[in-house]
């Protein structure tokens, strides 16, 4: 909770919270596919192999030198990081992703790529808090809600 006490060096060093998803060796895939579907842009990649020597934390599997070690990229005006990580299989459950757009074509667009290889939920459709809202998992398995803000025209 924010307080009215903050002094302005406080409130421009702000607290941020990221979503930092983990693709199991299929990021690159992932950045390529969110790139064509909703115009995602690659701020920063590196890859396992540039990681210093004396790096610390989980190793990655063998032959995954040129694998993604972190990548910050923005799809819009949110920030997300991701990487092909160390685990097993990537588990996306218990949040969606939320993209808002301005225009109920360009919801509609983005649900269709997004949902490509995955499987809609809820196709897009006019609700009390929106003139168009679909749900969807894509084909990596993340959860998105799509809408145009506002209630129905």
């Amino acid at each position: 909770m924010f307080s009215a006490s903050l002094n302005a060096k406080e409130f421009m060093n702000k607290i941020v919270v990221q979503p930092y998803l983990f693709f199991n060796g299929r990021c690159e895939e992932a950045l390529e596919f969110y790139g064509a579907a909703v115009g995602a842009k690659v701020e920063f990649l590196m890859r396992f192999k540039d990681a210093p020597p004396q790096s610390q934390g989980p190793k990655p599997p063998p032959g995954w030198d040129n694998k993604v070690m972190h990548t910050t990229f923005h799809i819009g005006e949110g920030v997300l990081m991701a990487s092909d990580g160390c685990e097993t299989e990537p588990s996306f459950k218990g949040f969606s992703m939320s993209l808002s757009l301005p225009t109920e074509a360009e919801a509609r667009r983005a649900f269709d790529a997004l949902a490509a290889g995955g499987q809609a939920v809820m196709p897009p459709a006019k609700t009390f808090w929106s003139p168009c809202f679909g749900m969807l998992t894509d084909k990596f398995g993340l959860a998105w809600m799509v809408s145009v803000p506002g209630g129905p025209p």
